[in-house]
């Protein structure tokens, strides 16, 4: 009897209740005494994490997966990659699969750097750049501009003169704000037929239209672009470490061959990710709770005569004035609330992640006293 995926998938949940309804899978003693996430009473808003994750789907599948745990995942890795390319009209060929999208980045900024500079923004998540520079390559940054957007224009002007890859992350981490989606997408074509342009879309499915935001639609055309995405954020998985890459079959080859890039995945993680996928319901409750924190965070903000960026991120993006971020992060920590210090020369700008919407408020009752604090 042959299934479709769809009846496949509700299948595996269907088995994986019934382990679960029959305690099969026991919590063991000595993880009671184990600190699997922050510790008790410490909120942590720092790493831009879904503290509503994962899903119940992703926890079933976990735990049923666990009893194979002997065994590499491939045909999960395939069946995942199957998933991703049905859902935006693309094959196989146009998926890599990696330990979070990081990975993926990481591999593909070493290889482009033997084939020319590598071109980004200048306020921006940058792991993967600094690898790269590390290992030899030239990174070019282009300043944002006055009012901390990112410089488009300088950028695309750039690209024309020896550049290999051009990074961008939209929405932007650390400040939240995406670029309007028809400039985007008008000038990444242009840029692409001198570079691969790499869009790093690890908040997409955060923001409030997550299709129109979306580039993977430049894939599906044939342009020379690539869309790296992540099970970290909105499916609350950071712990399982699964993300993508969405390219031309060239680019993932690229990922592929340079790298130990699948065989890093775990059988956890990547029936995690299946489990999560399409799990829409989630996604929509976790976005809900997402708008709910930022708007608790944004009223405090005000109230406490203190500006932020638009965000269409898990995270907010806090100006403090003439206070040094680094000190106001290290008074939060007194009150056992974890938040970002400074990026680079950007010394009084801090960062906030949307966690529980009690961990939010308290850490809207803290700011008085921390502002109190540093002012004197």
């Amino acid at each position: 009897m042959k299934f479709t995926r769809r009846q496949l998938i509700r299948k595996s949940a269907h088995f994986a209740g019934i382990g679960l309804a029959s305690n099969i899978i026991p919590f063991p003693l000595y993880a009671e005494n184990l600190n699997y996430g922050p510790k008790e009473g410490l909120a942590r808003l720092h790493w831009n994490e879904n503290y509503y994750g994962p899903s119940e789907r992703a926890i079933e599948a976990i735990k049923t997966s666990s009893f194979k745990g002997a065994y590499y995942p491939d045909h999960l890795v395939d069946y995942l990659k199957s998933m991703i390319a049905d859902y935006n009209g693309l094959d196989n060929a146009n998926i890599a699969i990696s330990a979070g999208s990081t990975q993926a980045l990481t591999i593909l900024s070493q290889v482009k750097a033997r084939q020319g500079t590598i071109l980004s923004t200048g306020l921006t998540y940058d792991v993967h750049l600094s690898l790269a520079k590390n290992s030899g390559a030239r990174v070019i940054r282009v300043n944002d501009n006055e009012d901390m957007t990112i410089d488009l224009q300088s950028i695309e002007s750039l690209s024309r003169k020896n550049v290999s890859v051009v990074f961008i992350v939209n929405p932007n981490n650390p400040s939240g704000m995406i670029i309007n989606s028809e400039l985007l997408r008008e000038s990444v074509k242009r840029m692409s037929e001198n570079a691969l342009v790499v869009v790093d879309e690890a908040y997409n499915e955060v923001t409030s239209e997550p299709e129109t935001n979306s580039m993977v639609d430049l894939v599906r055309d044939g342009y020379n672009v690539a869309i790296s995405r992540t099970f970290s954020k909105i499916y609350g998985l950071a712990g399982q470490r699964v993300g993508y890459m969405i390219g031309q079959p060239d680019v993932i080859n690229e990922i592929r061959f340079n790298g130990t890039g699948e065989a890093s995945l775990s059988m956890a993680g990547v029936s995690a990710a299946i489990a999560s996928y399409e799990d829409k319901d989630f996604m929509n409750f976790s976005r809900d709770k997402i708008n709910q924190a930022k708007e608790i965070v944004e009223i405090g903000l005000k109230s406490n005569g203190l500006s932020y960026l638009p965000s269409e991120t898990n995270f907010i993006l806090v100006n403090l004035g003439s206070i040094d971020a680094d000190k106001f992060r290290d008074e939060m920590l007194k009150e056992n609330i974890l938040i970002r210090g400074k990026y680079g020369d950007y010394h009084n700008w801090s960062r906030v992640s949307m966690g529980n919407l009690s961990d939010v408020q308290r850490y809207v009752d803290a700011i008085p006293k921390a502002l109190t604090n540093l002012s004197v």
